[in-house]
């Protein structure tokens, strides 16, 4: 089961390229932005699960690749947080048009100039266990997870010392005002 799925990620990924070559060789590549995404992320083992319904990194992250005729960025990996909900404002903004007020999202654009221009978005997952919904944010250092608005339990994981979130700090007092600073974060997607 995991080499099929590994196997089909080295296939898309192959896929994509083969595109892009495509679009190039056309002469249609500087008039046409490509936007690859896909489906979130599977535990294969991880954390002891397998499944998609988690709050853990490796299934709640999305593929996503968007290629920009001209952009600097192009081919270069990100590391900022961006989320799905910035492809509306990314792709409006890429072509020409003015963005309305109190969108979600952000436009990609300066990233797509340079990957590691400053960006201080963050990211939202929310995943449902029988009448419990979790919901986590995300930054690039921290992700932040609450399970029925902390009831529940909390979770804290610090993305520099522990990509993996096998460590969770939310108990840890040294980590009180990392907490306080994610908390309005994650409040403002409850509803």
């Amino acid at each position: 089961m995991i080499r099929s799925y590994y196997a089909s990620v080295s296939y898309m990924d192959a896929q994509l390229g083969r595109l892009l070559e495509g679009l190039e060789r056309s002469g249609r590549a500087e008039n046409t932005i490509v936007v690859f995404f896909g489906d979130h992320g599977w535990l294969l083992g991880e954390h002891g699960q397998w499944q998609k319904m988690s709050l853990f990194e490796e299934s709640a992250r999305v593929p996503l690749v968007v290629y920009a005729p001209g952009a600097k960025g192009n081919g270069k990996a990100s590391g900022r947080t961006v989320e799905l909900v910035d492809l509306y404002p990314t792709l409006a903004d890429l072509a020409g048009f003015e963005l309305p007020a109190g969108l979600e999202g952000r436009s990609l654009r300066p990233l797509l100039a340079d990957p590691r221009a400053a960006w201080d978005k963050a990211a939202y997952t929310q995943v449902k266990r029988g009448p419990i919904m979790g919901r986590s944010v995300r930054t690039e250092r921290w992700r932040y997870t609450e399970w029925d608005d902390g009831r529940a339990g909390a979770e804290l994981y610090d993305h520099d010392a522990d990509p993996g979130e096998h460590a969770n700090l939310a108990g840890d007092p040294r980590h009180a005002e990392t907490i306080a600073r994610l908390k309005p974060l994650l409040a403002k997607v409850r509803k």
